[in-house]
């Protein structure tokens, strides 16, 4: 009993995604369904700013603290409607809130019992995390490919420091949104002024990738520095 309530909360933060996902409202925020209403929702917006960036903000937190599949669609829509300024400035708000409370719930989850011993692979991994806990924090947070949500649950497994966990997803996932506020802004900019077609195709190009690919690399730099180190003292040993 006591370990479905530790459980409690990240299942209930899970069954919210579901939700959400279900409900259809990703794709109501799709830049293709957006670009028909654009005109209505900017007008929407420059006639409540601070309702619609709070309820921003609120959505975003929800889609990140859910671990929510597809949430970079919430991020475009928010370049689309707030532009790339206000827009990353409020998903950075929501990502920062919602990733604290995916944490703290992951967390709570994965606390060990009183008479609970982990395996042996649980021990080894989690050592080799603490080693280099900075250089793996980043690393795992700048490669585009993790979901944000399954990053934030393994970085609880992991039992990151919750200070470390904070800047690395302020700067990790901030250099994310920056690039796909990016998109939803320059999306809207070329609707609006070209009647340009909607397309996704920014987010895989290599200038996009390759830098972030590049910062998470660098992140591995110190292990591979004392792996080095550490096999140059063995082979003068030997």
């Amino acid at each position: 009993m006591k370990r479905l309530r530790t459980l409690l909360p990240l299942l209930l933060l899970l069954s919210l995604g579901v939700a959400l996902f279900a409900s259809g409202t990703l794709d109501r925020l799709r830049p293709e369904n957006l670009v028909a209403e654009q005109a209505g929702m900017l007008a929407l917006v420059l006639a409540h700013p601070a309702k619609l960036a709070l309820g921003y903000v609120l959505l975003v937190t929800v889609a990140v603290a859910s671990g929510l599949p597809g949430s970079v669609v919430v991020i475009i829509a928010g370049g689309m409607l707030f532009g790339i300024v206000e827009g990353t400035a409020l998903s950075l708000v929501g990502l920062l809130i919602g990733s604290l409370v995916l944490f703290f719930a992951s967390r709570l989850a994965f606390a060990p019992g009183k008479a609970s011993t982990p395996p042996a692979l649980v021990t080894r991994l989690r050592a080799g995390y603490s080693a280099y806990p900075v250089s793996y924090t980043m690393f795992l947070r700048l490669v585009p490919f993790f979901p944000f949500g399954a990053v934030t649950v393994a970085l609880a497994w992991l039992r990151c420091p919750l200070t470390l966990f904070v800047l690395a997803s302020g700067l990790g996932g901030g250099v994310m949104l920056v690039f796909e506020t990016a998109i939803g802004a320059g999306l809207a900019h070329n609707v609006a002024t070209q009647g340009g077609a909607v397309s996704f195709d920014l987010i895989g190009q290599r200038n996009v990738i390759l830098p972030l690919l590049g910062m998470a690399t660098l992140a591995l730099v110190p292990i591979v520095l004392a792996q080095l180190r550490r096999l140059s003292r063995n082979g003068k040993v030997g």
